[in-house]
């Protein structure tokens, strides 16, 4: 796995940065990984960055969109933040930007999440 996933919580918020690819070798772990923080520490907010990832394929948006889901269905917000060029062009095929938010920054996003301005 090429992937890196590291996580940090501020408040209510679960923060995870993705590092490298997010494809179907790395897919089932990292999905493991933040259903198993979202459920050993629940969260009414994920913000994921996605500022490290070099590659992600069909597999990746379905782990986004499973967490998407999934916080949802607990009354929550999942935003995405620092997109790479080559990861908006996947996203914008798949229709996300559609139905999520995206910010800059993680910094951003939150400021944004904390107010409720959205």
């Amino acid at each position: 796995m090429n992937l890196e996933l590291a996580t940090r919580r501020e408040a209510a918020f679960l923060i995870a940065s993705l590092t490298g690819e997010l494809d179907h070798h790395s897919a089932e772990v990292v999905r493991g990984k933040l259903d198993l923080e979202l459920d050993i520490h629940p969260s009414t907010s994920l913000i994921l960055d996605l500022g490290g990832l070099t590659f992600m394929d069909s597999s990746g948006l379905g782990v986004i969109l499973g967490r998407y889901r999934k916080i949802k269905s607990l009354g929550g917000e999942m935003v995405i933040v620092n997109t790479p060029r080559s990861i908006e062009k996947v996203i914008q095929i798949s229709g996300l930007h559609k139905i999520m938010h995206f910010y800059r920054t993680s910094s951003e996003a939150l400021r944004e999440m904390k107010g409720g301005l959205h």
